[in-house]
């Protein structure tokens, strides 16, 4: 423990990673543009500088707390400097906010108001640069780059991508895929953490929201949406509610009001994956290759192929559960065919920007259909709700329709990192035990934590089992395998940190980690749930007998066939 003084305060600190912390800790909101705590500290802003008592200047993010150090951070002389880079950095940048997709939250129009700033007084002298549009997920904007790095960061340090980097040098500088290369041909996997950091509209997420509009609207289609686990925590963000709070028995009347004909569960899909997979692991068990790696997180099998193609083997060949539940849904409606001959349109609510390049992989479709047409992150649900001008907490509540809006918590849970695994080693247990069900969650199953480690009996037999976050760890772990230094049965990935409450379509605040609240909202709804796993789950099972029925490979696994 230290003792420092900040504008004339003493402040404690004790294992703070830098001066910035500490001064946040402070109560001072000290402006940044660069630093993220999760990355490696980069230094480019310049804005968090601060002067010392021998008159030294320096970033406060780049330096460790000393005992006795005495520090000012709000001098006129730092006032006009952070105002100074803030307005030379508007110069350099293109400034048509009004239709930015990042307008309203923009981390560079707050620092602008911020400061104070209603007129730039330099030109842009910047060469205008084309639209990066190849991905199916995101789209990067190089005219709003402001050259912070933090992309670059993410996509490196946390992710172990590597799809862009800085490139030229000077007033040149570009943040680009090597040898201007487009996105889609780089390694990029589309899990959209790099938006996620972006402070600016440099990088979003490709929007759907304008060919829903129109279909919405359309009497001879037939719109169903499922709605993913995370969204349910996250989205009331955008609306005024506590963080985490679940607002989806709100979300489903704002949806029908918007025009969405059913809104179903897709934690029911979930249930799906936690049963196929749970008799996948059993018959891995005995003729293997062993680890088996789950498939829910399309990023992840992604990097899984471009990266690590010897352990293409070791992946679940289960469908993640959007593609299960988009694969019964256009089942059951070929049994069930809309009275007035709509035609249907089955839309996906997600949390996650690579879901929008899953849905159109040829191992993802059914006898060669696309099951599910749309996906539309959390953050495109937001935009279309505030544009119809709905308030989520102006609206009475609802539950999601039948006959998929029932499910059990283990598919509820799925939005959270370890939730896949928890899940599986419900299922695993034999009548409805309370007791031995709490216990789970209690050997290491839960938290953000990169990577855990842990093992549960069945049948006599001890399975080792790892959950793992973060494509860096991913590979770190994958390495380990390879070697022979680490042994598993059964290995949970999710490429965003925290898992899917994370993702990169989700609402963002940025210097707040929100995977407590948001997990918890999850976990908390868990405990009023009845049916706890899918092996008690009489709808579940009725499904089995009846549209699934000899269709099981088929509907709820990957056609590798198109792989």
């Amino acid at each position: 423990m230290g003792m420092m003084i900040i504008d004339g305060m003493h402040v404690e600190f004790t294992d703070e990673t830098n001066v910035l912390d500490v001064i946040r800790k402070a109560g001072i909101d000290l402006p940044t543009l660069c630093y993220v705590s999760e990355l490696s500290v980069y230094g480019a802003c310049r804005l968090c500088t601060v002067k010392d008592d021998e008159g030294r200047y320096f970033a406060s993010c780049t330096v460790k707390p000393r005992d006795g150090m005495n520090i000012q951070t709000n001098t006129p002389e730092l006032h006009q400097y952070r105002r100074i880079l803030v307005e030379l950095l508007l110069a350099s940048h293109d400034r048509d906010c009004t239709t930015c997709h990042k307008n309203g939250s923009c981390h560079l129009q707050e620092l602008a108001e911020r400061m104070g700033l209603r007129h730039v007084r330099f030109k842009n002298l910047q060469e205008e640069h084309p639209l990066d549009l190849s991905s199916n997920c995101i789209v990067r904007d190089p005219n709003k780059c402001i050259l912070c790095g933090d992309c670059i960061r993410m996509c490196d340090n946390v992710q172990s991508v590597n799809a862009i980097d800085f490139a030229g040098k000077g007033a040149a500088t570009l943040v680009t895929p090597a040898y201007n290369k487009k996105l889609a041909d780089t390694d990029c996997v589309d899990c959209g953490q790099c938006r996620v950091v972006c402070p600016t509209g440099a990088i979003y997420i490709k929007d759907h929201v304008d060919e829903l509009w129109a279909l919405l609207s359309d009497p001879k289609v037939k719109v169903v949406a499922q709605v993913a686990p995370a969204v349910r925590t996250a989205i009331g963000d955008s609306f005024g509610f506590p963080l985490g709070k679940n607002v989806m028995n709100r979300l489903v009347p704002v949806m029908h009001r918007l025009g969405f004909d059913e809104v179903y569960d897709t934690a029911f899909g979930a249930d799906l994956t936690v049963k196929e997979e749970s008799e996948e692991l059993m018959r891995r068990l005995e003729n293997g290759p062993l680890p088996l790696f789950t498939s829910c997180c399309p990023s992840w099998v992604r990097f899984c192929e471009k990266r690590w193609p010897e352990f293409v083997p070791n992946l679940s060949t289960c469908r993640s559960p959007m593609q299960m539940f988009g694969a019964l849904l256009r089942a059951y409606s070929n049994v069930h065919p809309d009275p007035d001959g709509r035609r249907l349109v089955s839309v996906a609510i997600m949390p996650c920007t690579a879901k929008k390049d899953e849905i159109l992989r040829p191992e993802s479709h059914t006898n060669g259909v696309q099951d599910v047409d749309f996906v539309l992150t959390t953050e495109e649900l937001v935009s279309m709700i505030k544009t119809y001008g709905l308030d989520l907490s102006n609206v009475d509540k609802d539950a999601a329709d039948m006959p998929f809006g029932i499910t059990s918590g283990a598919g509820l849970i799925f939005g959270a990192s370890g939730g896949v695994t928890e899940a599986v080693m419900r299922n695993f247990i034999l009548g409805h035990n309370r007791e031995e069900i709490n216990t789970i969650k209690k050997i290491g199953v839960r938290g953000e934590k990169g990577l855990k480690e842990f093992s549960f009996a069945h049948e006599g037999r001890i399975i080792r089992a790892a959950v793992v976050s973060g494509l860096r760890n991913a590979d770190e772990l994958l390495k380990a395998i390879k070697a022979g230094e680490k042994q598993y049965d059964f290995v949970e990935v999710m490429a965003c940190p925290g898992g899917c409450v994370m993702g990169g379509g989700q609402p963002v605040h940025i210097g707040h980690n929100v995977f407590p609240e948001r997990s918890a909202g999850l976990y908390e709804t868990d405990i009023n749930m009845q049916i706890k796993k899918p092996n008690e789950f009489p709808l579940l099972e009725a499904m089995y007998a009846t549209i699934l029925k000899g269709r099981e490979h088929e509907l709820l696994h990957r056609n590798m066939g198109g792989h």
